[in-house]
């Protein structure tokens, strides 16, 4: 799986048992012609993702690729239940080519409630009798016809979707609205703090003084703040409000794509970063390539000496559980992420604003539209230009505001929510947000 299907999954580890979380390409005992099959899989996303900037032959094979999982317009609504070629290929798989039979079984010796980030095991567990509830974690702001079972209305696999859209094309894809359940994406607890939101409280207060420290948005905005967060707060960003550089940090894709990205942003705010008013974090994630490339071209524009005073930081660890955990610390640092939209633009929820690099696929172009919708986000612009750009963003309060609308707007209880339906418990949270 890749960091958009294990990023949720490691938000909710606390729900299994001993906090294992089974990779469904990549655990023991895994036939060699199951790991294959995900291989070629893999190599050929990241192959194309890599490949699209290359004009004419990369973007032409990008472009097959993803129509192949293209999400349809929503309007006019319609019926939408019909199984396009990429589904139809799984299920021939997993009917006629003992796909993922292995796995299923070896879990169904000690049957539990089957939490899925990716559809494919749940799609699986179906067929092969699997006893247990079978749930699928929604990952993206909008999905394809993929999502939903070969026969939505016979199935009984349950739905946890990320937003309302999500729930309402499920039902167009013919997913029984009783299985649908509307919980929000899966954040860090780590993040949050719990119920209270004592974490995003803290990490907000701290995230206004450096995005508006001319008090643009602040002053404009005290009432609802001290009606949100409570007068404490609010004289605490009125009173003792200290302006801090502003940490930014740039996160690659798990393809490696737009790497070239976060050497540019450097370069553009490598003057910034000398006089101590900007901080740069580039995520490698666990690419040693990437962070190798990272480092190297750092050095070529000078940057050697910011790193030792920990003004440019490059994020990567050895394997995906380790990097979450950092990615969920230096979250709470973070000012500002950079990103294409990828399952990362729910981060918005914990009051993060979202600077969006292009997206990669059909998907991602719905998780920019969505982000845009909510308010938490925009597209990026000329990143040779950052320093000019960024720093009237943040004179200005805009990035405030795009952190104060993700946190109103963006679902945040989404780990909470689906462990409350898991486990049966009851706790009372806010309602989610209308938006779409």
């Amino acid at each position: 799986m890749g960091y958009g299907h294990e990023r949720p999954a490691f938000a909710l580890r606390h729900l299994a048992v001993k906090e294992k979380i089974v990779i469904a390409n990549d655990y023991p005992g895994i036939p060699r012609r199951d790991r294959g099959y995900w291989e070629t899989s893999r190599k050929w996303y990241e192959r194309i993702s890599r490949a699209k900037r290359i004009p004419i032959i990369g973007e032409t094979a990008f472009r097959i690729m993803d129509e192949m999982q293209s999400i349809p317009e929503f309007y006019p609504r319609r019926d939408l239940s019909k199984p396009n070629m990429q589904l139809r290929e799984f299920y021939y798989l997993i009917r006629h080519r003992k796909f993922m039979r292995h796995l299923i079984e070896k879990l169904a010796a000690d049957p539990k409630p089957l939490i899925c980030t990716f559809m494919v095991p749940a799609f699986a567990a179906e067929e092969l009798g699997y006893p247990g509830e079978i749930y699928v974690v929604v990952t993206d702001a909008d999905i394809s016809r993929t999502w939903a079972p070969l026969h939505p209305m016979q199935s009984r696999i349950k739905y946890f979707a990320s937003n309302r859209r999500v729930q309402q094309r499920l039902q167009l894809y013919g997913v029984r609205e009783e299985n649908i359940m509307l919980t929000g994406f899966p954040l860090p607890d780590e993040a949050i703090g719990g119920e209270g939101m004592p974490t995003i409280r803290e990490d907000l207060s701290r995230r206004f003084c450096g995005l508006d420290p001319k008090g643009n948005f602040i002053f404009d905005h005290l009432p609802a703040l001290e009606e949100a967060f409570g007068s404490a707060f609010a004289a605490q960003l009125k009173n003792r409000c200290k302006p801090h550089p502003v940490s930014i940090t740039f996160a690659v894709g798990g393809a490696g794509a737009q790497r070239e990205l976060g050497v540019t942003i450097a370069k553009s705010l490598s003057c910034l970063m000398n006089e101590g008013k900007i901080k740069l974090n580039l995520v490698a994630g666990t690419r040693p390539d990437v962070a190798e490339f990272f480092s190297r071209e750092l050095k070529k524009i000078g940057c050697s000496a910011s790193l030792r005073r920990g003004d440019v930081r490059v994020l990567f660890e050895k394997d995906h559980p380790t990097y979450f955990k950092a990615f969920g610390e230096l979250i709470r640092k973070t000012d500002v992420l950079w990103t294409k939209p990828s399952e990362l633009c729910f981060y918005t929820g914990l009051g993060v604003p979202i600077i969006m690099a292009p997206p990669i696929g059909s998907q991602e172009k719905f998780n920019h539209r969505w982000l845009e919708e909510v308010g938490g986000g925009v597209a990026m612009l000329d990143p040779r230009y950052t320093n000019e750009w960024l720093m009237d963003m943040i004179d200005s309060g805009a990035l405030a505001r795009m952190a104060w609308n993700g946190y109103v707007e963006a679902p945040t209880f989404g780990t909470y929510r689906i462990g409350e339906i898991v486990q049966g418990k009851k706790i009372d949270l806010h309602d989610l947000p209308l938006v779409v």
